[in-house]
């Protein structure tokens, strides 16, 4: 009997091996608290689609997160494969709560965060403004002559943010020791605090300052 045993050892370990196998698959592949580990979590870009021309939509949230369950035996999805949307057809100047909405395979989505947007749409506008002059810096100089070119500029952007716009500006530096100053000066729009509004479009975008400075008094040597 021991002979039997011994003669037949080999077969009934792997015997013993191939059920141990088959049954831990057939007992943790159909497991969902098991095959959870293995969903999947994309951050996709969130675009705002059809929307109207002379509009624009201001959303807070750049990307959405998605949680997905890839299909058994194919590979994970790619990032670039999902879209995510917010389709603002027929939607003109408000304040909307849209719905996320994904492009995608045919692929199980577990959750999606966030699943809506609450955004603005404004209308773009544009409006001219005069170039002031700001100087800046320690007051080793005087101003003789200052002259801007142009004098003017375009803004383009939400209505909104031109509303804010108290002023557009170039600063001229007077802490150097140059007496003859000429240099393209990028034109900024402040608020009545003048702090700098970025969401705007300033055209042109570069400044001729030209300017004759005087040394300060008690800088003369």
């Amino acid at each position: 009997m021991v002979s039997a045993i011994r003669h037949n050892f080999g077969l009934k370990v792997l015997s013993l091996v191939l059920a141990i196998v088959g049954w831990a698959y057939f007992r943790f592949a159909t497991n969902p608290l098991i095959t959870a580990r293995f969903d999947q979590q994309l951050s996709v870009p969130i675009a705002a689609v059809n929307l109207a021309p002379g509009y624009i939509a201001r959303y807070p949230d750049k990307n959405a997160v998605i949680t997905i369950t890839p299909k058994r035996g194919e590979a994970p999805i790619k990032p670039e494969e999902i879209k995510a949307v917010l389709d603002l057809a027929n939607h003109t100047a408000g304040v909307y709560n849209v719905p996320v909405q994904l492009v995608a395979p045919n692929i199980s989505v577990q959750s999606r965060s966030p699943a809506s947007e609450t955004l603005t749409i404004e209308r773009i506008a544009q409006q001219s403004y005069p170039i002031a002059v700001n100087y800046s810096g320690q007051p080793a100089t005087v101003v003789s002559k200052v002259a801007v070119q142009p004098q003017s500029v375009m803004i383009h952007g939400p209505s909104g943010e031109l509303s804010e716009i108290a002023a557009v500006r170039v600063d001229l530096p007077l802490g150097g020791t140059q007496l003859n100053f000429d240099q393209m000066i990028r034109p900024i729009a402040v608020n009545a605090h003048g702090d700098e509004i970025a969401d705007v479009q300033i055209v042109p975008n570069l400044i001729r300052v030209r300017a004759q400075l005087l040394p300060a008094a008690g800088t003369r040597k």
